[in-house]
């Protein structure tokens, strides 16, 4: 009992960690409107997980390796990264035709990857199934402490280069015209959101991973103005949720987590838009009843 006591509670930890590393890094996404590319890049990573099994089969290496499946999941979200940037760069096509585009391609490369995979006789193939929505149950304390170094690795590096993210963040014409380096930061800035994505495809899944790097830093920006705040508050939405709903999935386990995850980012998400201080529906309400009579006291007899 004390040993499944302790991996629960590492798991906990891990994925606490892992929301706090992608509302940090969500919120430059957010501010770069950059939704989309996060869910064409977790997307991608279905053909990844794939290779990463059959490589390992070929290897010797049993094939569900979780190093060799994150790996391959980071080489194939790179690529997808990389040929939205070429098709945006090169072609006359917008990049959000160029995001549906190689969304659709490599999800549908993964999909039969993974039907090729499941056809194998090797036990472990279906246990590919659930990184698609996550399951912290299958994990091991010694990943979900390897994961969780991952995430702070993952949030420390926004850290440093939080004066960087923040110019191509707000105004990416003017980083370029004063010499910074805009496409770089704006490559490092997708390493870091690959880097998120891969560790928690164990945790919430491929395809629910965007809600959690969107949805804590959508929450914050009800709160305040401020770039700094925002990116705290994010941080913290994000490591409750992957908190709390890791402990839900953990006491309900017929229920994925990464859904669980999701929903409980939600409720935060829904609790800000109504009760944000800065631009919740309250209190804008308010300030515009204040607005509406100060411009009737000031029209007064």
């Amino acid at each position: 009992m004390p040993d499944i006591g302790f991996n629960t509670l590492v798991v906990l930890l891990g994925a606490t960690a892992l929301g706090i590393a992608a509302g940090t890094v969500g919120t430059f996404m957010v501010l770069r409107r950059r939704a989309l590319v996060s869910d064409a890049l977790s997307h991608a990573t279905l053909p990844g997980l794939a290779l990463g099994f059959l490589a390992g089969v070929a290897l010797g290496i049993e094939g569900r390796s979780l190093p060799m499946l994150l790996l391959g999941a980071a080489v194939t979200g790179v690529l997808a990264v990389l040929a939205i940037q070429a098709i945006a760069r090169w072609t006359r096509l917008p990049e959000d035709a160029a995001i549906g585009a190689v969304l659709s391609v490599f999800f549908g490369v993964g999909v039969v990857l993974l039907s090729v995979v499941q056809g194998l006789p090797t036990a472990g193939a279906a246990g590919l199934k659930t990184f698609l929505f996550g399951q912290t149950a299958a994990m091991s304390a010694a990943e979900a402490t390897a994961l969780a170094a991952l995430a702070v690795v993952a949030a420390a590096a926004v850290g440093v280069l939080f004066k960087e993210l923040r110019l191509v963040a707000f105004d990416e014409g003017f980083a370029r015209v004063q010499g910074w380096p805009a496409g770089r930061i704006d490559l490092m800035l997708m390493g870091l959101v690959t880097l998120v994505t891969v560790i928690g495809l164990q945790t919430v899944g491929l395809v629910l991973i965007i809600a959690l790097l969107i949805t804590p830093a959508a929450a914050a920006r009800f709160w305040t103005e401020r770039l700094e705040r925002m990116t705290g508050i994010a941080a913290g939405i994000g490591g409750l949720s992957g908190g709390i709903g890791a402990a839900l999935s953990a006491a309900l386990p017929d229920m994925p987590a990464g859904a669980v995850i999701v929903l409980v980012a939600t409720t935060f998400f829904l609790a800000s838009l109504l009760f944000g201080t800065a631009r919740g529906l309250i209190a804008l309400r308010i300030r515009r009843g204040r607005m509406r009579h100060t411009l009737l006291d000031g029209v007064g007899p």
